[in-house]
């Protein structure tokens, strides 16, 4: 079924809640284990269909922030959800007591039980309310930063429309771009700080709930960490902090002789290349087609997977006032249909959107080809992004399908790009972890944090005092850091496996491709460390993978540049 045809109705609440309840009488009456999994497959089917209609309500109200039935509806969805979490979390306490659970657990594995005994220690009723406000207050957020409109060049633009500005081979250009980026943060500066404190302080309120002194494990439960806690996690931050940090300053020193300038400035970071960044040849049809053809080529079962998304319309990514910012990939589980939603400028970043979001998309596919239920679909984030960042780097054969004689430069780009992001993630996560360890931080102090671990991630970053950069508030611009807290360091920990996936391609470029297909059907069934081990490959934070995968890609980048 085509998006446009596919039907929102607002869900009813009341009706919801008797739905949940009546499941749980059935799952607590079950007198046998097959009566328990008919109930399981019964609350599957229900909230399928109640997180579809979320979800199309969500997509509706980003496309065009601006509609005011889907705002009304948005608001309706962040401030009612909520309400039905007390029963989901009944419906989970009973299954976890169940005295058929052994039977379950040959049914749905164990992970299904493990996601059960986080959802449970995640919440307690008196939660309701904040995390009605905590929703509000990201919407806000969204919508404050949909609305940006700037001048420059004579043109009303929406921010991510700046992109190629801020890529211009013209120094004064770029600068330019960025203070006109840098005026509409500074212009809302108060807007900024109160939002993001009253979101630190919300999320706060709900970790103390449930008796932690911040919100940080109550956050990491949040994105369904199973396998690994903080520890972990600050260990794989030292290993980039060490090992990769070096690294990416020699590239950084590289990329300053290769511009010719005299200091790398901020303005300078994303430019690669004196003349400009490889960009895709033609239009956003152009790179539509180029894409429909790739996936066509690359394997049977991409094939069956782009003709899906292409025949139903499912990609929103032209860039356009009133659109929220960013881009992401999502499900419309009653259809069976992935969802990528993205904003074009012109820049490789547009092509990066059909492998990265089509590499959710594509195991979002897989996952419902395959019945999993809905709780099992995805794995955690860490391994979702590992599919998206990996297709990132399988698909280069294909690659010159968008950039024509550009493709060399194209792939040096992407590789130096995804190698410089991993100093930046991890202070994002650190950041985020210093901000929910100390929640009375003031927005001074804030941006003094950020200024220290710029230090510390990447010395060789030059605000050149520019407005609102010079004063360390870049994390605003961040939708991460606002909407999705602790999330960034699954990014990093992907892009190692995704850096993985890739060298051993280089290598056996059909056995890559089937141990990531591997990866990516075994849905939301594993958890992370048992799908990298299970995929043959390193985990992020075991001692010297990241010291090992970095020289890897940085032989690479010094046999190509």
């Amino acid at each position: 079924m085509k998006f446009s045809e596919m039907t929102y109705t607002r869900p009813d609440i009341d009706g919801a809640r008797a739905a949940l309840q009546d499941i749980l009488r059935r799952i607590e009456s079950a007198e046998s284990a097959a009566a328990q999994i008919a109930a399981v497959e019964a609350l599957n089917v229900f909230e399928g269909h109640l997180g579809t209609m979320a979800t199309l309500a969500s997509i509706r109200h980003s496309i065009d922030t601006r509609d005011a039935y889907y705002d009304a509806e948005n608001d309706f969805i962040d401030e009612h959800m909520p309400l039905l979490e007390e029963d989901v979390q009944r419906i989970n306490r009973a299954l976890l007591a169940s005295p058929h659970r052994a039977a379950l657990e040959e049914k749905y594995g164990k992970v299904f039980f493990l996601d059960l005994e986080l959802a449970a220690r995640s919440f307690t009723p008196e939660m309701v309310e904040p995390m009605q406000r905590e929703n509000k207050l990201s919407s806000e957020y969204q919508k404050l930063y949909a609305s940006a409109v700037v001048e420059f060049d004579g043109k009303q633009l929406p921010l991510p429309k700046l992109g190629p500005y801020k890529q211009s081979p013209d120094r004064a250009t770029r600068r330019r771009a960025y203070e006109t980026e840098a005026a509409f943060f500074d212009a809302h500066r108060e807007q900024l700080d109160a939002l993001y404190d009253a979101l630190v302080k919300v999320r706060t309120e709900q970790g103390r709930m449930l008796g932690y002194e911040n919100y940080i494990p109550l956050g990491y439960d949040r994105m369904g960490r199973n396998c690994y806690g903080p520890a972990k996690v600050a260990a794989f931050r030292a290993q980039i902090a060490d090992a990769l940090v070096p690294l990416v300053a020699k590239v950084k020193a590289a990329q300053e002789k290769r511009l010719g300038v005299d200091k790398l400035k901020l303005y300078d970071d994303v430019l690669l290349f004196p003349d400009g960044n490889p960009t895709p040849r033609g239009t956003a049809d152009d790179i539509l087609a180029a894409g429909l053809a790739m996936y066509r080529s690359m394997s049977p079962e991409t094939a069956e997977f782009i003709e899906f998304m292409y025949d139903n319309e499912l990609l929103d990514v032209l860039s356009k006032d009133g659109k929220a910012p960013g881009g992401y990939c999502t499900e419309i589980y009653d259809h069976r249909a992935p969802f990528i939603f993205s904003n074009f400028n012109g820049t490789a970043g547009d092509v990066d959107v059909l492998t990265h979001e089509a590499g959710h998309a594509f195991a979002a596919f897989r996952a419902m080809k395959k019945g999993y239920p809905r709780r099992l679909m995805t794995p955690t984030m860490d391994g979702a992004e590992t599919h998206s960042m990996s297709m990132e780097f399988l698909t280069s054969p294909y690659h010159h399908l968008f950039f024509g004689d550009a493709t060399a430069r194209y792939e040096i780009a992407h590789a130096e790009e995804a190698l410089t992001f991993l100093p930046y993630g991890c202070m994002v996560d650190e950041f985020q972890h210093v901000m929910y360890e100390d929640p009375t931080l003031t927005p001074e102090q804030r941006n003094a944090v950020w200024l220290e671990l710029e230090k510390k991630y990447r010395p060789w970053m030059d605000y050149d005092a520019l407005p609102f950069y010079g004063r360390g508030a870049l994390w605003q611009r961040q939708l991460h850091i606002y909407l999705y807290p602790l999330y960034y360091i699954d990014y990093c920990m992907a892009q190692t496996m995704a850096f993985q996936f890739w060298t051993l391609y280089l290598r056996a470029p059909q056995e890559a491709w089937t141990r990531y297909l591997a990866f990516v059907d075994q849905g939301g069934s594993r958890t992370f460390e048992e799908l990298v081990r299970g995929a043959g490959l390193r985990l992020p934070y075991d001692e010297g993978a990241v010291r090992a995968i970095g020289a890897e890609v940085g032989d690479w980048l010094a046999a190509h540049e």
